[in-house]
Parts: structure tokens; C-alpha cells; sequence
């Protein structure tokens, strides 16, 4: 992996220490990502100070909902505040809801599904507004809770 990590620098168009300091950087990462079941990991900003070094100044991590039971402290780690609501909710009832600018929306039977339309609408340049996935296993008692979300997908 240290290959990957040095070629992604030079295609940043990185230099002497910095390439290896990006690769130090990018290697943690990627064992954080792997040994933490992450689904997310993002640096922004990744800065050059005027020393000359590089040092990430913000970052967040995204944990796999499903192997929080691996991670305790990662669920510990929740912030809520920086969650949508309406995310939230959806996940309470093992629904899978993404908030996204636009005037449509999506209600489909698990994600895969949900990129055909996606696809088309962006062709057309329509702009989607949200989208919500379910698993086909789930009860059927889930499916009011799926309505009552979606009609307050525009709010």
C-alpha cells in the first residue's frame, strides 16, 4: 500500500519530504479504514505549512452501521448534532435515507435499484433531492414507517 500512497502524491504533483510525508499520512489512514470497519474516512483541509510540512487540519470518520458490534467506542464516538434528522429516523427503522439538494425523489428497494434512476435523472440534469432504500427482508410493518418518512422527504 505504500506504493499507492507514494504514486497518489506524485500525482498531486507533491515533492522531496512531502511525498513521504503524504504516504505516512495516507498509510495511517488506510489502517485506521481497515482495522476500524470504517465506511468513511475524509481529510479537508490537508495543508502545506510555511515550514514546508504537511498536516491534515480537520478530518472525519464514517463508521459501517453494521459493524459498530466490533466497534463499541466508535458507537460511543456518535455525534448526533451532526446528523440529518431525517437520517436519523430513517436509521432507527433500519432504512437507509440520504438528504441531497434537488426537486426529486427516490423511494426503491435497496440502493442497487436506486442507481438506475439516479443515473437517468442526472442525464436529463435533474436534480434529485433524496433518496430512501430499504431490504426487501424487511417486515411488513416497516412499511408504514417507510411512508410516513418519505412524504417528509421535502421538509
Amino acid at each position: 500500500m505504500p506504493y499507492q500512497g507514494r504514486e497518489l502524491a506524485f500525482k498531486l504533483g507533491l515533492e522531496g519530504k512531502l511525498v513521504q510525508q503524504f504516504t505516512k499520512i495516507f498509510m495511517g489512514l488506510a489502517t485506521i479504514f481497515l482495522e476500524r470497519d470504517l465506511a468513511l474516512i475524509e481529510i479537508n483541509p490537508l495543508v502545506i505549512t510555511k515550514q514546508g510540512d504537511l498536516i491534515c487540519l480537520d478530518g472525519k470518520l464514517g463508521a459501517d452501521g453494521n459493524a459498530l458490534f466490533r466497534q463499541p467506542d466508535l458507537r460511543e464516538m456518535r455525534d448526533q448534532s451532526q446528523e440529518d434528522p431525517r437520517e436519523a429516523q430513517a436509521a432507527q427503522w433500519e432504512l437507509n435515507y440520504v438528504a441531497l439538494d434537488g426537486n426529486i425523489g427516490c423511494m426503491v428497494n435497496g440502493a442497487g435499484l436506486a442507481m438506475a434512476p439516479w443515473t437517468s435523472l442526472s442525464c436529463m440534469a435533474a436534480n434529485r433531492l433524496t433518496s430512501l432504500t430499504w431490504a426487501a427482508a424487511q417486515p411488513k410493518s416497516a412499511s408504514p414507517k417507510r411512508l410516513k418518512l418519505s412524504s417528509r422527504m421535502t421538509t
